[in-house]
């Protein structure tokens, strides 16, 4: 376990990729930079590879969307496993609508490891709009990820807002979860956040936000998207005031970046102001997990 992490949030503006190595570009850009920041992960939007249909000479319809990303799929995998390796960091890639080897449909998270190995997420609670335009049907599996600075989780947008999963995660040894996300409305976006900071109270974690922001033409389905995104802390003493340690400006593509002090929440989870993770009544209440097992990555 790393006794400190650094991580960077990528808040992407919605632009069409006229090719592959456009999109390719504005991706390469993000982790480079990240990476000469000395960063430990960089994480990306969730639904971030749309803006490849955009570029399209005729809109892409909805029903056609998820085989239209799936031809991306393999290649996006390589990219980001290119990017860990080249510039030593790991990478949350946001996520991008597949489809499975079974016909199913999935919203997938592809992390890539700074030494070039991979391991998948899918998201758990695809939302209703998912579910009816897309067919998008949700994952069963929800396990930590190791990385060289310990486990850490990946919850995708919807997922923030269900505890159970998170706890899941964190009684598994993941002290950091990453949180792609893609809100039309600020409605949404307040959704994400609140639910996001009730995850870092409850479990005495870190939450690392990374949304889409801006207007994107030509695309079904994903006309806008607000975002504000942040990295958020527990709430008590030596953490942030208000429990942000860095926060965008809505609505703007930039990074942001934070330290996070992983001794500082064990601290806190021995003598903080509350205990939430020690003090829980486990005679009344538990998680109990029956999805399937995480395959080996």
């Amino acid at each position: 376990m790393k006794p400190k992490v650094r991580v960077a949030s990528v808040q992407m503006a919605l632009e069409p990729a006229s090719s592959r190595d456009a999109f390719r570009g504005r991706i390469a850009h993000f982790v480079r930079v990240a990476g000469e920041y000395g960063c430990d992960f960089v994480c990306f939007p969730e639904h971030y590879t749309l803006q490849l249909l955009a570029g399209a000479a005729t809109m892409v319809p909805a029903e056609a969307t998820v085989d239209a990303l799936t031809e991306h799929t393999e290649w996006l995998r390589r990219l980001l496993c290119e990017l860990a390796r080249a510039h030593d960091i790991n990478i949350i890639g946001g996520s991008h609508a597949t489809r499975l080897g079974d016909g199913s449909a999935c919203n997938l998270s592809i992390v890539a490891r700074r030494d070039g190995s991979v391991a998948t997420r899918t998201k758990l609670h695809p939302t209703p709009d998912e579910r009816d335009v897309w067919g998008i049907s949700g994952g069963a599996t929800c396990d930590a990820i190791d990385t060289d600075c310990g486990p850490v989780g990946v919850m995708i947008c919807y997922d923030s807002e269900f505890p159970e999963p998170v706890r899941r995660l964190v009684d598994q040894g993941a002290r950091l979860i990453f949180v792609p996300y893609l809100t039309d409305t600020r409605h949404g976006h307040l959704r994400v956040r609140y639910c996001c900071h009730a995850r870092t109270v409850e479990n005495q974690c870190y939450v690392v936000t990374a949304g889409l922001c801006g207007n994107l033409a030509n695309t079904a389905n994903l006309e806008m998207a607000y975002a504000q995104s942040a990295i958020l802390t527990p709430s008590d003493h030596g953490f942030s005031r208000d429990g942000i340690a860095a926060e965008a400006e809505p609505q703007i593509e930039q990074m942001i970046f934070a330290d996070l002090d992983m001794d500082l929440l064990e601290a806190a989870r021995r003598g903080g102001a509350v205990r939430n993770l020690a003090d829980r009544r486990a005679d009344l209440y538990s998680v109990s997990w029956r999805g399937g097992a995480e395959a080996s990555d």
